[in-house]
């Protein structure tokens, strides 16, 4: 495994205000083609700790430092919960997609290649024949896939996606675990989860956000573990159907 950092997380704690301290003293590295399966409760932290990779939210101490020293020369897709996605805005599916090559530039005039790619990979998600529909006629899964190929198809260095199995249904479920497997061949990705039962097979590793940040070095984590993290989820079990055992909550 290449193990050449791309972002690096250092003592960093983050919030909305002094008084309002949602991370404490966190240490996290990202390296190439690492695949991490980020979990935790309801507020303990895990959207604001996207934030602060992403640099919408500057941390209240520490640093943060990426790869080229710059936030804009490491190059990351993600994918936002899709009920934060404003689903009526009058925009065609496949300009969605081609947006994930703005850069910023919102008049940006598409080449032919980019276009191709951008067909490539709705055909790819079986969404081919939607290209030129309205986003809003789509189902949620369907528009789930729309905005996997806008995370994508700028090739990232390091893919985000926030709960990417919301509004999923269990036969693409399937599938998009299989792609996130085949592109974590050419990016580091990072998946927050409350599905950790599933996606315990798919993981390289687990990151436990509770106000602190626990890294575990492994896809498999007992429920002893879980507790010493002050972590409450769930016993992950592992065999042909990976599934939870549910604790007290």
């Amino acid at each position: 495994m290449d193990r050449t950092p791309i972002i690096n997380i250092k003592n960093v704690s983050a919030g909305y205000s002094p008084d309002k301290i949602i991370l404490k003293n966190i240490n996290f590295t990202v390296y190439k083609n690492d695949f991490i399966g980020i979990i935790g409760p309801n507020g303990g932290g895990k959207s604001t700790l996207l934030k602060v990779i992403l640099g919408l939210l500057k941390p209240l101490n520490g640093e943060i430092s990426y790869k080229e020293k710059s936030y804009n020369k490491v190059n990351i897709g993600y994918l936002p919960q899709i009920n934060t996605i404003d689903k009526d805005f009058p925009i065609k599916v496949i300009d969605v997609v081609l947006s994930g090559l703005m850069n910023g530039n919102p008049f940006k005039r598409f080449s032919r290649p980019e276009k191709q790619k951008a067909i490539d990979l709705l055909s790819k998600m079986g969404l081919e024949k939607y290209q030129n529909n309205p986003i809003s006629k789509l189902s949620g899964g369907q528009m789930q896939r729309v905005y996997l190929c806008r995370a994508i198809i700028n090739n990232p260095e390091l893919l985000i996606l926030d709960e990417p199995n919301t509004y999923v249904d269990k036969n693409f479920e399937k599938e998009l675990y299989q792609h996130l497997i085949e592109l974590n061949q050419k990016m580091a990705i990072l998946l927050v989860t409350h599905d950790i039962g599933t996606i315990s097979s798919v993981v390289k590793t687990i990151a436990c956000v509770n106000e602190k940040l626990h890294y575990h070095n492994s896809n498999i984590i007992s429920e002893e573990v879980l507790k010493t993290y002050n972590c409450p989820f769930e016993l992950i079990t592992h065999g042909h159907i990976p599934h939870r055992v549910l604790d007290n909550h």
